[in-house]
């Protein structure tokens, strides 16, 4: 096998079966990668698996057709771990189910699953699992939910009494439907909340552990709309799936914020400096559809894109200028110039986030939610973009709009829209 190549990449080693073969290459660079051939069929959204970050699962580095490339992750298959070891428990089992859950967290939060988790597709690291080979096969959230549940069951051999606290989640998530259950995010968080207490002791099934808490303090999440079950106390609120939900529209609406906060800037830009900042706009748009694009089909549709919103953007570019200027009419005082402005700043806003063209506002609240997990990075991030943001719009609105380098095109521009403002002043 050695010596064979897949695309560029030169072929070292088998490493295993499953949806496809894998084998351990070495790229162009020389770095050692993952490859994975493709079942006949399969069709995964690679530009969405690029975007999947995660210390628990692994990085999308590359794909073409019929073949993914991972980043080589050195560690052994859980299935491994345990059948040489001894089946985990106490701290051990409770950091393996929060590093699946999370990772099943951060692949469905971009709109994929992984539809293929099990022993072999999870690869212990220093204790922690990574999850490998994922959106390959077709999957929905309840399918994965229920994997986690028997890999967690595995992971722990199958003892009830392993889980410990664990085991109210895992019968709901073993339970999960398409209308039940919990989701993947509101399991990351339960499962977070069901930290080990400090008898627990790491290593194998016959590891003590101090006594748990009754089962029934555990909240097991549901899905929106239903309540949580107790043994004791029979339908209650759903505290934690609420908390969960609540901390993931928290994260969205930040992320929000600041993707707004950017496209304030960039439209400010464009009205200070409407030939520069227009052009700015158009590389940044491009760039963020092209940035997970992984062949040249990714690139030319990326390119395509935003090529199609120019007419769009030039539109209202050219229709606001006059607009402006027609108020004129009513009593509404505005030169030429800051006409000008305004029509740049409304094609800037129209590359970003005009009705029909959500791809780079959409690409930027996916960046910046990932960043938005914690206030003190929220508090940053919102502190780092405040100020440039109150400048775009500041000096929007008070500084005299920069036409360089095309200088003598704005002479033109002012002139002509100087005729129609005073042909409007005649009415």
């Amino acid at each position: 096998m050695s010596g064979e190549h897949i695309g560029p990449y030169r072929l070292l080693s088998a490493l295993g079966g499953g949806a496809g073969a894998v084998h351990r290459a070495t790229g162009p660079d020389g770095r050692d990668v993952a490859i994975r051939t493709l079942p006949g069929g399969a069709a995964p959204d690679l530009a969405r698996m690029r975007e999947v970050r995660s210390p628990h699962v692994v990085d999308v580095l590359d794909a073409d057709a019929g073949y993914v490339v991972t980043r080589l992750v050195p560690g052994r298959p859980l299935a491994d771990v345990v059948a040489e070891r001894a089946p985990l428990a106490g701290a051990a089992l409770h950091r393996t189910a929060l590093g699946l859950a999370k990772a099943l967290a951060a692949i469905h939060r971009e709109g994929l699953a992984h539809g293929d988790l099990h022993p072999g597709t999870v690869l212990m690291v220093d204790d922690a699992p990574v999850v490998v080979d994922f959106g390959i096969a077709a999957a929905d959230a309840s399918g994965d939910v229920r994997a986690w549940a028997a890999v967690v069951a595995f992971a722990a051999g199958g003892a009830a009494s392993a889980p410990g606290g664990l085991a109210p989640l895992l019968e709901a998530a073993a339970s999960a439907g398409p209308e039940s259950g919990p989701s993947p995010a509101e399991l990351a968080d339960a499962v977070a909340r069901a930290e080990p207490s400090g008898g627990w002791a790491e290593g194998g099934g016959e590891a003590a552990r101090a006594p748990s808490p009754a089962p029934e303090t555990t909240p097991v999440p549901p899905r929106a709309g239903t309540g949580t079950r107790s043994p004791a106390t029979g339908p209650r609120p759903d505290t934690g799936a609420n908390a969960g939900a609540r901390g993931l529209a928290v994260a969205h609406g930040w992320a929000r914020l600041l993707a707004a906060m950017v496209v304030v800037i960039a439209v400010g830009v464009a009205m200070m400096m409407p030939v520069a900042g227009l052009a700015l706009s158009l590389v940044a748009v491009t760039w963020l559809r092209a940035v997970t694009a992984v062949t040249f089909r990714d690139w030319a549709l990326a390119f395509g894109r935003t090529l199609a919103t120019v007419p769009y953007a030039a539109a209202f570019t050219v229709a606001v200028p006059p607009a402006l200027l027609a108020a004129t009419m009513f009593g509404v005082e505005i030169d030429s110039l800051a006409a000008c402005a305004f029509g740049a700043g409304a094609g800037a806003a129209a590359l970003w986030t005009a009705p029909g063209v959500r791809g780079p506002r959409r690409r930027l609240e996916r960046m910046f939610l990932r960043l938005a997990g914690s206030p003190r990075t929220i508090a940053v991030l919102g502190a780092v973009l405040a100020l440039p943001t109150l400048a775009a719009v500041a000096g929007a609105l008070s500084l005299t709009p920069s036409f360089a380098p095309m200088y003598g095109a704005a002479s033109s521009l002012e002139g002509t829209l100087d005729r129609l403002h005073g042909a409007f002043d005649r009415f």
